[in-house]
């Protein structure tokens, strides 16, 4: 047996992968090659269904369109979300210009008032 194999047992380069073939030897090797045989055919098996999928015209279309789905959706969430946005602004303009115009408004009654007051006392003085 060449000591670092995989499968040589424990110390000599083949590690502790259980009792088998932590004593090395032919089991160990056997051991060592039913591991990657196993590992083999999960590798290949999921090669093959990423393979099915992927070259499934059907399923490549409906993964091409979930994405895009997904895309616009994001764009229109996007375009919503600037919209409410100068929505609030806009309202926040209007709600200022209000302000303004009640504060004018008071202004004019006020001057009004006065002006109503100082035409009674000259009617007054002139009787």
């Amino acid at each position: 047996m060449v000591s670092g194999e995989q499968g040589s047992g424990v110390g000599k380069g083949g590690g502790a992968g259980g009792h088998i073939r932590s004593a090395g030897g032919a089991f160990g090797k056997m051991e060592h090659a039913h591991e990657e045989q196993h590992f083999r055919k999960l590798v290949d098996s999921f090669l093959k269904c990423t393979t099915t999928i992927f070259h499934s015209p059907q399923l490549t279309n409906n993964f091409l369109l979930s994405i895009q789905q997904d895309e616009q959706l994001k764009g229109m969430k996007d375009h919503l979300k600037d919209a409410v946005e100068q929505h609030e602004k806009e309202i926040q303009h209007h709600e200022e210009a209000i302000r303004r115009h009640r504060e004018a408004l008071e202004k004019h009654k006020k001057g009004i008032n006065k002006l109503s007051e100082g035409d009674s006392s000259d009617d007054d003085d002139k009787k």
